[in-house]
């Protein structure tokens, strides 16, 4: 065989027709004259389901398991044991196509499942379920209000295609130094010279919705503005919390650029994929790196967009600069083939109809926005903050309603729906703001206080007369005593909570109830949170409660 004649050397010709066989001139950044971004993004959103996507083991990105330890949140299916089976969550198919008609998507009428292959320590079964050529949510375009507000109200909007947004499970989380509070596993991984790295699965699994767009993005702001805009969105519609310091949701834009050169020749650099943004910041700051050493790394290098090009960056955001860690595979790559153990879906029409009539409902943050200010005369920082989270919303616009309708009792004259619009706005966003704070956390909502919409539509109406001042409205002395008199305040002493949890699980007749959660019966959780709450005559803090039961009853 060594003696037959070595056959002549393939010629690659990339897509823009530069043939890599002539021979190469020396390269200069001075040689450039334009550089033109182009810019994708792939989004990763976990949801807030309350079960993980194809077990009913509890999903970390669901407050109620938010504080698990490493490794709790895990069941056969997670640890990819044999004869363990999927099964598939429906309300993140529902969450799913939720978000995927906010981004103006069609939803499939049949959707399927594949394998991913590739071999990685927090993915269990080598495998990751996801979607390849059949994805639930596809050809989108949103438009979505990106910039400054002009004179006239109007705010530019750019058209963003989505490609597609498709449901897969998350994979658990390496990590290369153990927590602070394990204090003899941080110096066994410190003995081990960095040789040794720790597996937390508890993220494995959880329902995961990757959001692709369209290379539409010429613009940093614009990005970081549709990034913004996303989050907003997500929260909404109660799809996710989005917190990105928890990793509920993950940026990863996809960035190369057209080079136009002096020789009137015109050349695309290779597409650099950055993973695992977790801020605005970091999702500017990356993507201006990167654009700024592309043209640099054509000098260098002299590699062109083709086939096989891509690669993996990762963000080093102390050092502010992208560093590589990997060539990128291609789709072949991952042998994507139909999984085995999960049918293809057909989504009822019910189910589609449900989902677009709850944003029939709940409309968008940006349409809520325009109407605050377009028909009740916001200013356009009070629309939008307004608009910020639903539950706020919500309250608003039932205290608005309440405010109204008290005015149109006999004897009162009446109050314009505009006119009563601003002095409530006010309110809940200064003196409601403010309580909120001293109550709870940093981000605490004014619709988490023990305060009913028609107790804010009174003081604002009073305010709006005049006949109390702005002091009197955001004293804690008279909101607590205020709370105290109609029982709005929450328990939260955990002796109370034990008593009452004891008594209802103890009570002949939540036996069933009792049995049911034992048996994995989530729903049934619910009757003895109700049966706690009538013990505490509705001051018992649910959340807390959940908790007590959950751990009582394993």
């Amino acid at each position: 065989q060594h003696d037959q004649p070595r056959p002549e050397p393939r010629r690659l010709t990339p897509p823009n027709g530069y043939d890599r066989a002539m021979p190469i001139t020396p390269r200069s950044l001075d040689d450039v004259r334009s550089v033109t971004p182009i810019i994708g993004l792939e989004v990763h959103v976990e949801l807030a389901t309350r079960t993980k996507l194809f077990t009913r083991v509890g999903s970390p990105a669901h407050p109620d398991f938010e504080n698990a330890g490493p490794n709790e949140l895990v069941d056969p299916l997670v640890l990819a044991l044999p004869g363990s089976l999927p099964v598939i969550n429906k309300q993140a198919v529902r969450l799913a196509a939720l978000v995927g008609r906010a981004l103006g998507c069609s939803i499939a009428d049949v959707t399927k499942w594949d394998r991913k292959s590739y071999f990685y320590p927090d993915l269990p079964k080598a495998y990751q379920i996801s979607q390849y050529d059949m994805p639930l949510c596809f050809d989108g375009e949103c438009r979505w209000p990106i910039g400054d507000e002009q004179p006239d109200g109007a705010r530019a909007t750019v058209p963003i295609r989505i490609e597609r947004a498709h449901l897969e499970e998350d994979a658990g989380k390496l990590l290369h130094e153990a927590p602070a509070d394990m204090p003899e596993l941080r110096s066994e991984l410190r003995g081990a010279a960095g040789a040794a790295s720790i597996v937390d699965l508890n993220r494995a699994g959880t329902p995961l919705l990757e959001i692709v767009t369209a290379p539409d993005f010429a613009d940093v702001e614009h990005l970081v503005a549709f990034c913004q805009h996303l989050q907003r969105v997500v929260r909404w519609l109660g799809a996710s919390e989005a917190d990105m310091q928890k990793g509920h949701m993950r940026f990863e834009p996809n960035v190369n650029c057209v080079l136009d050169l002096d020789a009137g020749r015109r050349v695309t650099t290779p597409i650099s994929e950055i993973k695992n943004l977790n801020s605005f910041r970091a999702v500017r700051d990356a993507v201006n790196a990167e654009l700024a050493a592309q043209p640099k790394r054509w000098v260098q290098e002299g590699a062109e967009f083709g086939p096989g090009s891509k690669s993996t960056w990762g963000w080093d955001d102390a050092a502010g600069r992208p560093f590589l860690m990997r060539a990128k595979e291609d789709a072949h790559d991952y042998r994507y083939f139909p999984d085995p153990d999960l049918p293809p879906i057909r989504l009822p029409g019910s189910m589609v109809d449900a989902v677009d009539a709850t944003l029939r409902e709940r409309s968008l943050p940006h349409e809520r926005a325009d109407t605050y200010r377009n028909a009740f005369g916001l200013d356009a920082s009070a629309a939008a903050t307004l608009s910020e989270s639903f539950a706020e919303s919500r309250l608003f616009d039932a205290a608005l309603d309440a405010m109204v309708a008290e005015a149109a009792e006999p004897g009162r004259g009446g109050l314009a729906r505009e006119r009563a619009a601003k002095p409530l706005a006010n309110l809940l966003l200064q003196q409601g703001r403010a309580l909120a704070k001293e109550r709870g956390e940093r981000d605490a909502s004014v619709a988490e206080l023990p305060i009913a919409p028609n107790q804010w539509a009174g003081v604002a109406r009073l305010r709006d007369e005049d006949a109390i001042d702005s002091s009197a409205a955001e004293s804690a002395d008279a909101a607590d005593a205020a709370a105290d008199r109609l029982q709005l305040r929450k328990v939260k002493d955990d002796a109370a909570l034990e008593r009452w949890v004891d008594e209802t699980l103890s009570d002949p007749a939540n036996e069933k109830s009792v049995a049911d959660v034992r048996a994995g019966k989530n729903a049934a959780i619910g009757r003895l949170i109700g049966g706690v709450m009538q013990r505490s005559k509705g001051q018992a803090d649910a959340k807390r409660v959940r908790e007590i039961i959950t751990r009582r009853l394993g």
